[in-house]
């Protein structure tokens, strides 16, 4: 089989340890220690430095069980601190958004990006440059891997990772090395590491001997069209070189948008109940205009602890219908809180309450009802999306919660916040909060 050579090329740019990453930008002195990252309540284990790795510490080990070994042998947790994370995300993504006219942001550390009309060198010397910006101008460590296809591209980026002979450099190039060179590179990679192929899939394929990437790409596209599906037809193709997915430069729309967390204690009575409903119900109508939607329905449920037998089990929900569509915070809140009060029964512990927009649609062209929304008590549409176009706006500049409802609890000058989850080894905002950004002192 030929090299792949094509006018068309795509590049993944994947953060390294993002969440590690980000920590590091703003704390030097957590370089070179073993450190990892904690989901929600600081539970489980959702990012690992490659000292942590060394460890053997396992993606999403429960923390309580590791602390004492791994905290002797110098390793440092950290709580999710996902408003940095966001942050540097977007600035991240606003300059690998310079070298190319067509972008697909697929996750909070990962882009494709689409080149066409380079040669391989020319290809090269762009990576290596977009990598030392990054590195430079936002402080997070990237891998690059290009490929022919996504799926090649994804399989490149892998390998600059993880392999030896990339590793140093972080920029892998597939589509520049000779036929032999690229099948022994994709010999290395099993079926479960191809992007797109999940356990289940991986374990047939290996039980019909496809063992690896390169079995994968010489199987006939037909056959595994045949004894899988058209969606693994299509990764053998493009691991031949054809490209079967196209970049997707503006993401579908949403169909539903969730808030919700775990409380850091179990909650028995209404008022924190109603404070927590609250702000999800703020947060979620805050995504809902970033996202120029509205929403017809809204659904809020509620949890007591699932895996605690010892516990009454209790797991309600309720959906509300809007006469209107919107995503005012105030309207939103108070079919939230009407919805909670249908639900909420005394005597159960509640481990964890959400809010979820349903049924949503685009904000401009929506069908109202003949006769006017009285229930929230609005009479100006036009000046309520005034105010909420103002909240938003003072609150990403000021930071989050310079502006929030009464209803989601006042103490201070911030949310009461009597549920929130325990992140008692959180960081800084460092980018986003006047009080918290880092202070230069002269030695």
């Amino acid at each position: 089989m030929s090299s792949i050579v094509s006018d068309r090329q795509f590049a993944l740019i994947d953060g390294n340890a993002f969440y590690v990453s980000c920590e590091r930008v703003f704390a030097p002195r957590l370089r070179g220690r073993p450190v990892v990252v904690l989901s929600n309540n600081d539970g489980c284990v959702v990012a690992r430095s490659d000292e942590a790795k060394a460890l053997g510490i396992g993606m999403g080990t429960p923390y309580f069980k590791i602390r004492q070994p791994y905290e002797r042998a110098g390793g440092i947790a950290l709580s999710s601190n996902y408003t940095l994370y966001a942050d540097l995300s977007s600035r991240m993504m606003s300059i690998i958004g310079q070298y190319s006219e067509r972008q697909e942001i697929y996750s909070i550390d990962e882009s494709f990006l689409e080149w066409q009309g380079f040669r391989h060198a020319e290809l090269d010397r762009m990576a290596f440059e977009l990598r030392r910006q990054v590195g430079q101008w936002v402080g997070i460590p990237v891998g690059i891997g290009i490929g022919a296809t996504k799926t090649l591209a994804k399989a490149a980026n892998r390998l600059a990772k993880h392999h030896p002979d990339f590793r140093r450099s972080g920029v892998c190039n597939l589509s520049a090395l000779a036929p032999a060179r690229l099948e022994a590179y994709l010999a290395g990679i099993a079926p479960g590491d191809v992007w797109g192929i999940g356990a289940r899939w991986a374990a047939r394929l290996a039980g019909l001997g496809i063992r690896s990437a390169l079995d994968l790409r010489q199987v006939d596209p037909a056959w595994v069209r045949l004894h899988f599906n058209v969606v693994l037809e299509r990764i053998a193709r493009e691991l031949r070189g054809v490209a079967c997915l196209a970049l997707d430069e503006a993401p579908p729309p949403k169909q539903q948008i969730i808030s919700s967390r775990s409380f850091g204690r179990l909650i028995t009575a209404l008022e924190p109940l109603r404070q927590a409903v609250s702000t999800h119900a703020a947060r979620a109508a805050e995504k809902l205009r970033h996202e120029a939607a509205q929403t017809r329905a809204l659904t809020v449920f509620l949890h007591t602890p699932p895996f605690n037998v010892s516990e009454p089990q209790y797991h309600p929900g309720v959906t509300i219908r809007l006469a209107n569509p919107t995503s005012d915070t105030l309207a939103l809140t108070a079919a939230a809180l009407r919805g909670l009060l249908c639900i909420y029964q005394p005597g159960y512990r509640y481990q964890k309450a959400g809010v979820m927009l349903l049924d949503l649609a685009p904000a401009r062209g929506e069908q109202l009802t003949l006769f006017p929304d009285d229930e929230t008590g609005i009479p100006e549409r036009s000046s309520r999306s005034a105010l909420m176009a103002v909240m938003d706006r003072i609150n990403r500049r000021m930071g989050r919660h310079t502006l929030w409802t009464a209803a989601q609890g006042v103490s201070g000058s911030r949310p009461a916040e009597d549920w929130r989850m325990n992140r008692g080894k959180l960081t800084p905002a460092y980018t986003t909060q006047w009080a918290e950004l880092v202070v230069a002192r002269a030695i």
